[in-house]
């Protein structure tokens, strides 16, 4: 399984960006997919995760970014995104997107819930 995570890049307080999470080996259709992310010097945090298709309880986001990043799917083209809207300076980090082989009851939002990784994507806020 590959995960190439892209659409990082710098962008002032208040911007935006799209994140893409493109897979390889698997169809993501078929499985819960998350966004991590890594800010210097700290742990990686969860951040986002939508299930399945078809599924219940689609999406779950972590409090500090309810309201501002939405993410989705394109099973068409086999690819997660995470639209990050009026983005905070604490939002720099490396973004992960992660896949778990096996469904798991509950929020599933912890790192050991995902068992593909890609390589991360840096997001850079400025304020």
């Amino acid at each position: 399984v590959q995960l190439q995570a892209s659409g990082g890049g710098s962008v002032q307080a208040g911007g935006s960006l799209r994140l893409s999470c493109a897979a390889s080996g698997r169809t993501l259709s078929r499985h819960t997919v998350a966004w991590f992310r890594q800010a210097p010097g700290k742990e990686r945090e969860f951040v986002t995760r939508i299930r399945r298709s078809g599924s219940g309880s689609g999406t779950y986001y972590v409090d500090s970014v309810k309201g501002r990043f939405t993410i989705s799917r394109d099973n068409a083209k086999n690819t997660v995104y995470l639209q990050m809207n009026s983005l905070k300076f604490e939002d720099t980090a490396v973004y992960y997107c992660a896949v778990a082989e096996r469904h798991v009851v509950g929020l599933q939002s912890d790192a050991s819930d995902y068992d593909y990784w890609g390589q991360g994507t840096q997001v850079t806020v400025s304020s």
